[in-house]
């Protein structure tokens, strides 16, 4: 770590914290893991430090990005831009359990918040998107409750590809593994939930928006 000594045992602390973080897992932690890796319940007080430690050059932040942070070392300044982490469009919610129903509202492209990926996650951010998973009926596919899935945007599926899936009549979408079985006229959306039932669609009342391809996991 460079030159730490001009900063407080705090700053220290939280330096410290976002570059174990970001070895670990490839990308950035947000303002509220910080505050309670480093035992800072305000999340303003945690972002008066960040300011300090952009201040004092050894971070870049951007404030409107959810974890905008990126270490300023030397390695870094001469790292290709493919290796960086990417930032993607966090659009709400959706159902790994029975539909979420989806009410009626004009949608403004401000209304949503972005997150960051590691680039070995997404290496092309053009059409990926994120939810958030709202449900457990995919917990056998090590998705649970409060997890953001990663999808590129597609309107095709193969057998077995795990998919947002829109349900028209219903207005509500849900994830789910999709199955269309040769001599059957309904699509089966099949849970990873022994707890669960599959949901059977017919085609022309079924949308797909997007396939998996990735999940950054919740961390309790």
């Amino acid at each position: 770590m460079k030159g730490a000594g001009e900063l407080s045992k705090r700053q220290k602390r939280i330096l410290e914290m976002i570059e174990a973080y970001m070895a670990e897992w490839g990308y950035p932690p947000t303002i509220r893991e910080i505050g309670d890796a480093v035992g800072i319940s305000s999340t303003s007080v945690v972002s008066y430090n960040l300011k300090v430690l952009q201040r004092k050059g050894y971070l870049e932040r951007s404030p409107e990005v959810s974890r905008g942070l990126r270490l300023m070392r030397e390695e870094e300044e001469e790292q290709p831009a493919a290796s960086r982490a990417l930032t993607i469009p966090l659009l709400g919610t959706i159902a790994a359990g029975e539909p979420i129903p989806v009410p009626d509202s004009d949608f403004s492209p401000t209304d949503y918040e972005e997150i960051a990926v590691p680039p070995d996650l997404v290496s092309n951010p053009e059409g990926v998107y994120a939810l958030q998973v709202k449900g457990d009926s995919m917990i056998d596919a090590l998705i649970h409750d409060g997890d953001i899935v990663i999808l590129r945007h597609q309107r095709t599926a193969e057998n077995g590809d795990m998919v947002a899936a829109w349900i028209k009549d219903e207005r509500s979408t849900t994830l789910k593994r999709f199955y269309r079985e040769r001599g059957q006229p309904l699509v089966r959306l099949q849970p990873a939930n022994p707890y669960m039932e599959p949901i059977y669609v017919h085609p022309a009342n079924l949308e797909i928006h997007g396939k998996v391809i990735g999940v950054i996991r919740r961390l309790d």
